[in-house]
């Protein structure tokens, strides 16, 4: 497979269109087509299901979609620091994490790093640790910031001095919100909103004092802002960190800790013997120096 059929596999899944897709690329519609074609012959899979009015990818189709979109970010990534001026401090670099307020003191390095070198840019991923992990051992990104307990210790890492409190966002005309603290058992009979960068289920399961399947889960997510428009609506009760979404006076929502408490450590965490483009050094030496 070459990069230039994989390019064009991607605007066909997108465009859900073979006309469309090559309206966007510039080529006609019977070439990219016989592209497709070949493609599918090539892989020895078909990967689309062509419908009437759009195109839909089959199983192998998505499984080629990912793979397909993950060899373009890496080949971008790679040209983009091959192609940075050895005399000029310049490049990418790219970031993956969950959400944590803790993130702020890679924001102040990001800083300091742009301050001194303006032509620095800084790619953010959001996602959860698995999903971090997986983009960091491809390559796709620099550095993942993981959330205790992921275990790091197959990478370098370091331990970033701020730590996450575990508790619950709820409304605040909740009956919970009366607490100063939320135990086990007052979330054992309530709908529950689970981040998907959560505890665990092995720490979960030993907080609450039952196992997963036992709670009422209604709902999960990975971008906690989403998640707060779910309580706000009454859906559950989610628990997560603290000091990602705004919960003053003015706010309808609120959040207890749990008690007994749970707190989460972060590292930041880069793969083994890995080769830094110069950018991505003077990142790591900056943010080092501020820990």
């Amino acid at each position: 497979m070459e990069l230039r059929e994989l390019r064009y596999f991607l605007a066909v899944a997108r465009e859900q269109s073979i006309s469309k897709a090559a309206e966007a690329l510039f080529v006609t519609q019977p070439n990219l087509s016989r592209q497709m074609q070949n493609l599918e012959k090539e892989v020895g899979r078909q990967l689309f299901v062509r419908g009437s009015r759009k195109i839909t990818l089959t199983e192998a189709g998505r499984l080629l979609y990912k793979r397909a979109e993950e060899i373009i970010d890496l080949y971008n990534k790679t040209e983009s620091e091959l192609n940075s001026p050895m005399t000029d401090i310049s490049g990418d670099i790219y970031i993956g994490g969950g959400e944590s307020y803790a993130v702020e003191i890679i924001a102040k390095a990001a800083h300091a790093v742009q301050r001194e070198y303006p032509n620095v840019k800084f790619h953010i991923f959001s996602g959860d640790s698995g999903t971090i992990s997986e983009r960091l051992d491809k390559g796709l990104i620099d550095f993942g910031i993981f959330i205790e307990p992921f275990d790091v210790s197959k990478y370098d890492y370091l331990r970033l001095p701020l730590t996450d409190t575990w508790g619950v966002l709820m409304r605040r005309d909740s009956p919970l919100a009366q607490k100063e603290y939320i135990t086990p058992e007052d979330l054992w009979d309530k709908p529950l909103i689970r981040s998907r960068q959560s505890l665990g289920k092995n720490m979960m399961g030993q907080w609450f004092q039952k196992s997963e399947e036992e709670l009422n889960v209604v709902a999960t997510g990975n971008l906690l802002y989403n998640m707060s428009l779910l309580v706000k609506e009454g859906v559950g009760y989610a628990v997560c960190l603290d000091k990602i979404i705004q919960t003053n006076e003015n706010s309808d929502l609120c959040f207890r800790p749990l008690y007994p408490e749970l707190i989460s450590h972060l590292d930041i965490a880069w793969k083994k013997y890995q080769v830094f483009p110069k950018c991505a050094e003077i990142f790591l030496k900056r943010l080092q120096e501020l820990l």
